[in-house]
C-alpha cells in the first residue's frame, strides 16, 4: 500500500488549484438551491413538469460532480490512485470535459429557470452565478489536463477523445427531454394543454427514443472499455471497432436530426411560434441532436483517417 504523502507542490498545483475551486462552487450551486424553496412556477401542467425536471436535473448535476471530483482530489492527494483499476489520466479528464459540459448544461437551464421566475430571489441568481463558474473550473481543469506532454496524458484527452465524451453528452441530455415529451404524449392532460403531438406522429417519438438509447449505450461502452484499458480485450481491433460505432452514431443521429427537423417543420406549419408550452422543447432536441450528429461525424473522419494511416505505414 502506498505512503500517504502531501507534498508542498501538490498543494500549489494548477491542478489542485482548479479542482478545489471546481468543489467549492459546486457545492456552493447546490447548497444554495437546496435552501430554498422551489418556486411553484405558473402556467400549463406541461410548464410545471417542465420545471421540476430541469430543477432536479441541475442538483443532480452539480451533486454528481462534487462527488465526483471530491473522490477525484482526495485520491490524488493521498497518492491512492495508483489502486484504482481504471486509467487514471483518461478518468481524470473524461470527468472535467464531462463536467463542464454538464454544468454548462445545468448553467443555461438555471439561468433560464430564473429568468423566467417572476421575482427571482437573490439565492436563486447567486446559485446561477456559482454554476458559471462551476462550469469555468472544470472547463480550465480539462484544458490544463489536454495541454500536457503527450506522454502525461491519455487518449481521452485527445480530439477523438473530447468528441467521445461530447457524444456522452448529447445522449445523456437527450434524456429528460425525450422523457418531458413522452409525458406529453401519453398524458392526455398535457397533450390537450399542448396540442403539438397527435397520435400520427407516435413513432417519431419511439423512433427518436430508441436511437438515443442505443447511441448512448454506444457511446457509454467506448467510454468505460478506455478508461477499463480493455482496449487489448475487444474481439476486432480496437480503431475498427471506434470506427465502426462512430459510423452507427452518425446514422441514427442522421435519423434522429431529421425527425427533429420535421417536428420542427410542423410547428411552423401549425402556426407555433416556438414560446408556447412545449416548443422549446423540440427545438432543444434539434439543436442537441445536430450537435451530436457533429461530433460523430469529425470522430468518424478521425477514425477513418486513424485506420488509413496505418494500413500506409
Amino acid at each position: 500500500m502506498p505512503a500517504i504523502v502531501v507534498e508542498a507542490t501538490d498543494l500549489t498545483s494548477p491542478l489542485f488549484v482548479v479542482r478545489t475551486w471546481a468543489l467549492l462552487a459546486g457545492c456552493l450551486s447546490f447548497s444554495l438551491v437546496a435552501s430554498m424553496d422551489a418556486p411553484e412556477p405558473h402556467g400549463t401542467p406541461l410548464s410545471r413538469c417542465r420545471f421540476r425536471t430541469f430543477w432536479t436535473l441541475c442538483m443532480f448535476t452539480w451533486c454528481c460532480f462534487f462527488v465526483l471530483t471530491f473522490l477525484i482530489h482526495l485520491l490524488r492527494v493521498i497518492q491512492f490512485h495508483s489502486l484504482i483499476p481504471v486509467s487514471w489520466k483518461n478518468l481524470t479528464v473524461s470527468v472535467a470535459a464531462l463536467g463542464a459540459l454538464m454544468c454548462l448544461s445545468a448553467s443555461v437551464v438555471f439561468s433560464w429557470i430564473v429568468a423566467d421566475h417572476r421575482n427571482p430571489s437573490p439565492r436563486a441568481v447567486a446559485a446561477a452565478v456559482a454554476s458559471g463558474l462551476t462550469f469555468l473550473a472544470y472547463a480550465v481543469e480539462a484544458g490544463v489536463i489536454c495541454t500536457r506532454d503527450r506522454e502525461q496524458r491519455g487518449y481521452m484527452a485527445s480530439v477523438p477523445g473530447l468528441l467521445k465524451i461530447l457524444q456522452f453528452w448529447g445522449g445523456c441530455q437527450m434524456i429528460p427531454l425525450v422523457a418531458l415529451v413522452l409525458l406529453v404524449r401519453h398524458s392526455l392532460v398535457l397533450a390537450e394543454a399542448s396540442g403539438l403531438y397527435s397520435a400520427d406522429e407516435a413513432w417519431r417519438l419511439w423512433v427518436s427514443a430508441a436511437v438515443y438509447n442505443l447511441a448512448l449505450l454506444m457511446s457509454l461502452t467506448s467510454v468505460v472499455i478506455i478508461l477499463g484499458d480493455c482496449t487489448g480485450r475487444c474481439p476486432l481491433p480496437f480503431d475498427r471497432f471506434l470506427a465502426i460505432f462512430s459510423l452507427l452514431g452518425v446514422l441514427l443521429y442522421m435519423v434522429a436530426t431529421v425527425i427533429c427537423f420535421t417536428k420542427v417543420l410542423l410547428l411552423r406549419k401549425n402556426g407555433h411560434n416556438f414560446t408556447n408550452d412545449g416548443s422549446e422543447l423540440v427545438v432543444m432536441e434539434t439543436v442537441i441532436a445536430s450537435t451530436t450528429l457533429l461530433a460523430y461525424t469529425v470522430d468518424f473522419a478521425f477514425s477513418i483517417k486513424l485506420l488509413y494511416d496505418r494500413c500506409h505505414t
